[in-house]
């Protein structure tokens, strides 16, 4: 039976007091228990230690998602290291880049934790003190830049329960015996913040190789998956699924599927929860300012659109471009604060100055509060477009021409226009056949005519990352480059 893990600290307390209990089921179903994990954990934490790494430094992770990835974070964590998850995915050049610019005394690919771990005592380290990850977020433009945070000062049972209470507030996510579906890669922030308070919940972790819509629900089916952390666009693919293949798979057992990384539509979202019940908890936040709104499912139903009000510890506020506060109801730019801590770009100060105005941060997005301090997003400021001296906001757009069967997936960015300014482009991924003149009469109910695309043009295929987010700018980009830089 359980040990009762309510009053307990986190992982290492939770592992020590209940070695048997179930931590990883790994992505090719391999089990391992807290009290095992911990083990490794204790000697990989030596390992780094022998390898000469002392409070402050850095290690490096170029590691698939798995329980290789878990113990990275969790033994950087108890020697007072910044660890920095790298995505797999980038090219040599850009991993390069990334390893220098955080300075990483040990870079750790698959297989190196068993190296590390060779001949180390399973035993808890001296000394041990919280570490922190930092992860490495490109923004809009540049290059990356990792988001650095002071290390605590304190052990890892210290800070905790802060973090777990915060969870608990904005998602209702609780210790005890829960199972948490891993679906995006932990070299993100949200997918891997989730893996880690998982487990500080005691929590067991379902790690899936990838996200694949039915393989995903299988999983909950068979693990009775009772939490997960998703993006919209994986919701979008899974009610693409035909009834009877949604049909075979019990669902029943979610109690609370958190998502953020996009906006997602209100369609989308209402379907989801027609099929799952009232589960996904929504927050909106960066990889700068953490869970800044959330909103819990019943609230959102009541206002459906909101990601939510300002989470616990956080003040929000609304600037138009001169810094003047606007009232409920009229966009302008996000800025928001939080007494959970600051964070700096790491050597960038130019950046992190530009980035802030006094203690305010701003995510870089627009949108409005209602009068009952509900945030609405409108998008980006770098993806609004104007056209005619009129603001477009891309997402909006999307959200629609989703409604649509025939619309797998769009992107819509704004070219440039010499009449206009800017014109409306939509580059759709079509599930099912479709014309460009069905869509636009699928839009006449929905959106002004304005707003409506110019141009309708189909793709195979448009790039997202791994955790579903579009990357508008290089469509953009791609789209200019092909006509040769000139508006079509």
């Amino acid at each position: 039976m359980s040990a009762d893990v309510s009053s307990l600290p986190g992982f290492y307390a939770i592992a020590a007091a209940d070695p048997d209990r179930l931590a990883a089921i790994d992505a090719d179903g391999t089990r391992t228990t807290y009290g095992r994990l911990l083990h490794r954990v204790n000697q990989v934490s030596r390992g780094l230690r022998a390898r000469g790494l002392r409070t402050g430094d850095v290690a490096a992770g170029i590691l698939r998602n798995g329980v290789e990835q878990v113990v990275m974070l969790l033994a950087t964590g108890q020697i007072g290291l910044y660890y920095v998850p790298i995505n797999w995915h980038l090219t040599q050049p850009e991993i390069d880049y990334i390893v220098a610019d955080c300075d990483a005394k040990v870079v750790v690919t698959e297989g190196v934790t068993a190296e590390l771990a060779e001949g180390q005592p399973g035993t808890a380290p001296e000394g041990r003190t919280a570490g922190a990850v930092m992860w490495y977020t490109s923004g809009t433009t540049g290059f990356p830049k990792g988001v650095q945070r002071p290390l605590p000062g304190a052990e890892p049972e210290a800070i905790v329960p802060l973090y777990t209470w915060f969870l608990g507030e904005v998602c209702d996510l609780r210790p005890g015996d829960a199972v948490h579906l891993v679906t995006s890669p932990m070299y993100h922030s949200a997918p891997c913040a989730h893996t880690m308070f998982a487990l500080h919940l005691g929590h067991t972790l379902v790690i899936a190789p990838r996200f694949d819509p039915e393989p995903i629900l299988e999983l909950i089916g068979r693990h009775k998956v009772t939490n997960a952390m998703m993006v919209p666009t994986m919701f979008h693919r899974m009610l693409q699924l035909p009834e009877e293949v949604r049909s075979r798979y019990d669902v029943s057992s979610l109690q609370q599927v958190i998502h953020t990384g996009a906006a997602c539509p209100v369609a989308v979202k209402k379907a989801i929860m027609d099929w799952w019940g009232p589960v996904l908890y929504e927050y909106y936040g960066s990889t700068e300012s953490t869970i800044a709104f959330a909103v819990k499912p019943r609230e959102w139903l009541e206002r459906p659109g909101t990601v939510g009000r300002p989470a616990p510890t956080f003040e929000a506020k609304i600037l138009d471009e001169e810094g003047k506060e606007l009232p409920p109801g009229e966009p302008g730019l996000i800025y928001v604060k939080s007494s959970l801590g600051s964070f700096e770009y790491r050597k960038d100060p130019a950046k992190t100055r530009a980035s802030m105005r006094g203690e305010w941060y701003a995510p870089g997005d627009i949108g409005y509060l209602d009068e009952d301090g509900y945030l609405f997003l409108c998008d980006r400021r770098t993806d609004l477009i104007v056209s005619g001296g009129v603001n477009i906001y891309p997402a909006e757009v999307e959200a629609a021409l989703l409604e649509h069967p025939a619309v797998a997936d769009v992107a819509v960015i704004g070219v440039p226009d010499e009449e206009w300014g800017h014109k409306v482009v939509a580059l759709v991924q079509p599930a099912a056949p479709v014309t460009a003149e069905e869509l636009r009469a699928h839009l006449e109910p929905r959106l002004a005519r304005f707003k409506h695309p110019r141009i309708v043009e189909f793709r195979d295929s448009l790039p997202r990352t791994p955790t579903g987010k579009l990357s508008r700018s290089r469509v953009r980009q791609e789209y200019l480059a092909a006509r040769g830089g000139a508006s079509p």
